[in-house]
């Protein structure tokens, strides 16, 4: 068995710890810098007939906004 890593699990307390909140903090911040694309969804009410629909509108949104992210990237380096 090969063990990549040696991250320790912490410890569920009853009390919080300091370190525990740091790397909370940390997840929580490399997680929105991940997730700095935003989605373009124009405000308004939207009716789709089919699942599939609504699905493809949620897929357009999320990759214009990827697109518009990667040109905001290679614009400023």
């Amino acid at each position: 068995m090969k063990i990549v890593g040696n991250r320790k699990e912490p410890e569920i307390t009853f009390h919080a710890t300091s370190e525990n909140l740091k790397r909370g903090i940390e997840f929580n911040d490399s997680i929105n810098n991940f997730f700095k694309s935003k989605i373009y969804i124009k405000k308004g009410t939207y009716h789709y007939k089919t699942h599939e629909e609504a699905n493809k509108h949620w897929e357009e949104c999320i990759i214009k906004g990827i697109i518009e992210r990667q040109k905001e990237i290679n614009k400023n380096g």
